[in-house]
């Protein structure tokens, strides 16, 4: 029964979910830089599905458009939930996500403009801009409740927020052709998911069937596909009852165990598996590395606190519940981690150009490592000087 006991607690503890993650980040770089590295990408590029209905797609995909959709669902799920009845029921708190998401994307693509303008690399200005949610949860996670939950919640609903701007970036400035018939489909999914909730259905499957169609024509319109999973989120039925557990609730205690320890260590396997090359260090050292590097670390620590700063002092909003200006500098640190949408970012920025993509996914790894630690160890260090 001991084995049994503690079993239990490692799969409901979210300490242990980023540690498996950050392995899972050290393995894929590992199997990158030797000699399964061939066969680890063949898998990634091997095409799964079915031809009927245009759903054969690399595995790859299938990780980053499909199961981080369902990530997107369980984020969204718990944002919706703080929303109705928790950290971000006020407008003063659920403002300031919002405010330091846009802080956060917009000085570090102007540091980043101000390194490329001109160079074959002005393309990129919107790498920086991303937050990796996944990575940044993860590593606060790690600090268990030795950081107030709202600054995870507030964490959360920026990346959110900054992902959502980050789609709609690549949607504008780099979707080479959107098709407005899938967009118009996507559209009626909401509209019945809307009519669902508005009814009061509440079993899970009346949503989950318009869900799956919502991302399939999501995913063929030519914007993120992730983005549905947010949208059927917001659908589903809560309340704001402390002794009724709401269809939103119940998906949502069903959802952390296969996000936490499927979804995400998968997600981490397919997106880290970058192959260090000769040149990739020089790269760190040019413009394209200088705007990356500063524009997630740098950018995203003023960006955010600034933003917040001021209109936290207009009192329009307010910090996070139990939590400091130092807490929120970290938090801003972790921010700094962009990876998967950042290196996405570049792909599309730099295509046909692999020798610059590889330097981007240098620049950006560093720069999320060096974000990711300094974020860890500020927050670590100041709840030691709080307790």
């Amino acid at each position: 029964m001991l084995i049994t006991t503690y079993f239990k607690k490692f799969l409901h503890s979210s300490q242990s979910s980023g540690i498996l993650l950050i392995f899972c980040v050290a393995l894929s770089l590992v199997i990158a830089n030797s000699a399964l590295a061939e066969g680890f990408q063949h898998i990634l590029d091997k095409n799964i599905g079915t031809d009927l209905f245009d759903l054969r797609y690399p595995l790859s995909i299938w990780v980053n458009d499909g199961l981080m959709a369902v990530f997107f669902l369980l984020v969204g799920l718990e944002i919706k939930r703080e929303i109705v009845e928790g950290e971000l029921s006020s407008f003063k708190n659920a403002s300031l996500p919002i405010v330091a998401a846009l802080g956060g994307m917009i000085v570090p693509a102007a540091i980043y403009f101000f390194f490329n303008q001109d160079t074959e690399y002005a393309k990129g200005w919107a790498i920086p801009m991303a937050t990796d949610i996944a990575f940044s949860l993860a590593i606060l996670s790690l600090l268990g409740k030795r950081v107030p939950l709202s600054l995870k919640i507030f964490l959360a609903a920026l990346a959110i927020v900054d992902d959502l701007g980050a789609i709609v970036v690549i949607a504008v400035f780099y979707t080479e052709q959107i098709h407005w018939m899938y967009l118009l489909w996507s559209a009626l999914m909401v509209l019945v998911l809307v009519l669902l909730n508005f009814f009061k259905f509440q079993k899970h499957v009346f949503y989950v069937v318009p869900g799956i169609l919502l991302w399939y024509f999501m995913h063929h319109s030519g914007i993120h596909a992730t983005i549905a999973g947010v949208l059927l989120a917001f659908t589903i039925p809560t309340n704001v009852s402390d002794t009724e557990i709401s269809p939103l609730e119940k998906l949502e205690q069903k959802l952390h165990l296969p996000v936490n320890f499927i979804v995400m260590p998968l997600f981490a396997l397919a997106n880290t598996n970058i192959t260090f090359k000769d040149g990739m260090v020089d790269g760190l050292f040019g413009s394209l590395g200088y705007g990356i590097i500063l524009g997630l670390i740098l950018g995203k620590v003023v960006g955010i606190n600034l933003f917040s700063w001021i209109f936290i002092k207009l009192k329009i909003s307010s910090l996070p519940d139990k939590s400091n200006w130092t807490q929120m500098v970290g938090t801003g640190l972790l921010a700094g981690i962009g990876f998967t949408m950042s290196i996405f970012i570049a792909l599309l920025s730099f295509k046909g150009h692999p020798e610059i993509q590889d330097e981007a996914k240098f620049a950006i790894l560093v720069a999320s490592l060096i974000a990711g630690a300094s974020g860890f160890l500020l927050l670590k260090t100041s709840a030691k000087s709080v307790s």
